[in-house]
């Protein structure tokens, strides 16, 4: 009963979160309310408060749903001879720079908005605890203390790099993200580096 539970909430948070980008890309998100977004995908408002707290939200969920999970995930599948710095950066960029085909549209369309680029930036805090949960199944005997105080500097690490690749700057007339977005991850994580690879060694010891 209760798997049918979540399955319905999963499909529920789905479909608002397309009709909030969907509407969002027709219209332009400030023309988008949130009554606007419930219509759509046969709920009421109330409803939808139970899973965003707003338009924001809802639009920017639809293009970072699940990627905390897969990113945890793609950590743990690196190849075991990959330094767990090493993993956690690739799994990172990977999840990070590459959108998908499908959300290229939307991804312009967050950056060239200053509500959604500060809600894109705060989509970071789901990560801390998968994370966390990767490097205890990567590094095996590790305190889970350690882990999450790792995975809490690596998510805010994230959150720096994605703060400053969303400052806009001008170019053409044209708002865009500054600078590439894979080097500034990879240099807010590097002084993250030696504490990565120090608890990995600690592990390898015990």
């Amino acid at each position: 009963m209760t798997g049918l539970r979540d399955q319905k909430k999963q499909a529920t948070r789905k479909t608002l979160r397309e009709a909030a980008l969907r509407l969002a890309l027709e219209r332009g998100p400030e023309n988008v309310r949130v009554d606007d977004i419930a219509e759509a995908a046969g709920v009421s408002p109330r409803t939808y408060n139970n899973y965003f707290s707003s338009r924001e939200q809802a639009i920017v969920a639809a293009v970072t749903a699940e990627r905390e999970a897969r990113i945890a995930a793609a950590v743990v599948a690196r190849p075991a001879d990959t330094g767990l710095a090493d993993a956690v950066l690739e799994a990172l960029v990977e999840q990070y720079t590459d959108p998908g085909e499908h959300h290229r549209d939307a991804l312009l369309l967050i950056t060239t908005r200053p509500a959604l680029r500060a809600a894109f930036a705060d989509t970071t805090n789901a990560l801390e605890l998968p994370l966390a949960d990767a490097i205890v199944q990567r590094l095996g005997d590790i305190p889970p203390q350690t882990a999450h105080v790792l995975a809490a500097s690596v998510t805010a690490a994230v959150r720096i790099a994605l703060q400053r690749w969303l400052q806009p700057s001008t170019a053409g007339g044209l708002v865009v993200p500054s600078g590439s977005l894979t080097d500034l991850l990879r240099a807010a994580l590097a002084p993250l580096a030696p504490a990565l690879d120090a608890a990995e060694a600690q592990a390898r010891i015990k």
